[in-house]
């Protein structure tokens, strides 16, 4: 049986938004992944990079790359995972205020999400954010907890086949 090739990955996390895809809206356009065990008992959380609480990955979906791509990579960027796709979980809008958008300056557009449920395949020892962001498996109850003051995220986490007990 052959084996599925796995795409190259750079070693350096895209910076800048000069790819950055936006909406008709002007929001941008986000892309990230619910990382599930292969028993899906369990969903990976990381850090955020600021190290204030643990988030899903997710990153500006850019001009050059699909929205699964976009998902994959920042995946890979930030978790150090590489997975499977198995659902797209859809969109979902913004919750955050204007008030905590703007905590990223002045000029921070509104997002709009779609969030993919993986399956993680293989969770190298080193990745490009590794120097920033941690990773740890967690049950749907313990990351239902972490991801609460978060809603966007915790919808994707609700929306995602993780085993609730």
């Amino acid at each position: 049986m052959a084996q599925e090739k796995q795409p190259e990955r750079s070693m350096e996390a895209r910076v800048g938004r000069d790819k950055q895809r936006y909406g008709p809206k002007g929001e941008r356009l986000v892309a990230g992944v619910v990382p599930l065990s292969s028993d899906r008992t369990q969903v990976l959380l990381i850090q955020s990079s600021a190290r204030k609480g643990w988030v899903l990955p997710k990153g500006g979906w850019e001009t050059d790359e699909s929205q699964q791509e976009a998902a994959c990579r920042e995946a890979w960027e930030e978790a150090g995972i590489e997975c499977k796709i198995e659902s797209d979980l859809g969109e979902i809008e913004e919750k955050r205020t204007e008030a905590q958008i703007k905590k990223y300056g002045a000029s921070a557009p509104r997002a709009l999400y779609r969030f993919f449920e993986v399956v993680v395949k293989e969770e190298k020892s080193s990745w490009p954010e590794a120097h920033k962001r941690d990773r740890q498996w967690m049950v749907y109850t313990k990351a239902k907890e972490c991801l609460k003051d978060r809603p966007e995220l915790l919808e994707a986490l609700e929306r995602c086949s993780v085993k609730r007990k």
